[in-house]
């Protein structure tokens, strides 16, 4: 039962840093000895020290025959910082007890073998679950090479994004609006199409206490984004342009750098390749997004299976009209049995609103 306490003790802390870590996973840890902690630490911020030695560093010398209790495998390569499992050793741990093992290819087991190599006791699995869900966004990107998507839209109950003459302010209530600024914070980057601020014109940040603002990322294939926006023009965050517009376009292009924005050219020459932005977006350390588009960006999102995660927001309202637009267009499927299933994770009310959590269940998933 102590271990379940303390290993809890442990994931709390690593939850408290979504959104803080970059790119790196978030990862608790909590020294124990003879009943009591002596040590607690999080991965506060990616280059900087990891949980293990914030919290070796907290216990000092008691460190020394004490048991860690570790979200996530201690690494054993040198990056930015160095070996986690090597200052485990050296500061006298006898025992580690691990929740999940890490899928980056540089550790892959390689902490825990050099940990019992060294004459450490280890034991792992313990909560394993929960913490592989909590890191679920560097798991799947360390893997495959892209960030982790998650589709976010506000929808009326009959599953509409705007009226029929997309007017849309606002569907849901401002609590739930709060929820989504949180949402934007807690994520590297926030991707819409040119639709959406040629329509509303938004700031894309997060407009909480304390929060931190996302790269703006642009999918515009004939730049068709006005010098005078918001995003544009407000020094706020970061933007990232996304385009297949041709040479012609070069004049626009050196205005829109000279505001500080970063253009990235893919190569079809009609609509910008969802494929190659990821790619690209993933070489910029960029490895969690949150998709506030509409229903066509959202549709070549899903139709790719670039989709991992979608939240709705859904409001207690009926807005009608089969010109009103939908969170999901495109072309659509012709029968049911090609529906994108979604596995339910958890609901809740927000305000008068419902908050769903899902999962795509991609068949012949894409790798």
């Amino acid at each position: 039962m102590s271990d379940l306490k303390y290993m809890k003790l442990a994931l709390e802390n690593a939850k408290a840093m979504l959104g803080q870590t970059g790119a790196n996973p978030v990862v608790g840890c909590v020294l124990v000895k003879e009943s009591r902690v002596i040590g607690i630490g999080s991965h506060l911020k990616e280059g900087e020290p990891h949980a293990e030695i914030h919290a070796l560093r907290m216990a000092g010398e008691l460190a020394n025959g004490s048991t860690a209790y570790v979200t996530l495998e201690p690494c054993s390569h040198t990056g930015k910082t160095g070996p986690c499992a090597d200052a485990l050793v050296k500061a006298g741990v006898k025992k580690v007890i691990v929740a999940s093992l890490d899928p980056n290819p540089k550790v892959a087991g390689n902490g825990i073998k050099r940990l019992r190599e060294a004459g450490v006791s280890v034991e792992s699995g313990l909560l394993e679950e929960e913490a592989t869900h909590l890191n679920e966004v560097f798991n799947f990107a360390i893997v495959q090479k892209r960030p982790f998507v998650t589709l976010k839209a506000a929808v009326s109950l009959d599953g509409k994004i705007a009226t029929k003459t997309t007017h849309s302010k606002w569907i849901t209530s401002p609590p739930a609006r709060e929820d989504v600024h949180r949402l934007r914070s807690e994520h590297q980057g926030i991707i819409v199409g040119i639709e959406t601020v040629l329509k509303d014109n938004p700031s894309l940040t997060a407009r909480i206490p304390n929060g931190r603002n996302p790269v703006r990322i642009i999918v515009d294939s004939q730049m068709r984004i006005p010098l005078d926006c918001n995003v544009v023009n407000d020094e706020e965050a970061p933007i990232y342009l996304f385009t297949s517009a041709a040479p012609a376009h070069r004049a626009k292009e050196a205005a829109l750098k000279e505001k500080g924005v970063h253009i990235f050219y893919t190569t079809n020459q009609e609509k910008v390749d969802v494929d190659e932005m990821l790619a690209t977006l993933f070489s910029k350390g960029i490895t969690s997004t949150l998709l506030e588009a509409g229903g066509t960006l959202n549709a070549a999102f899903l139709e790719q299976q670039h989709v991992q995660k979608c939240i709705l927001y859904i409001a207690p309202k009926l807005i009608g009209g089969r010109d009103a637009r939908s969170f999901f267009e495109g072309i659509g499927i012709e029968t049911m049995d090609q529906a994108i299933p979604l596995k339910w994770a958890e609901s809740s009310v927000i305000g008068p609103d419902l908050k769903i959590v899902a999962y795509p269940q991609y068949e012949n998933k894409k790798t």
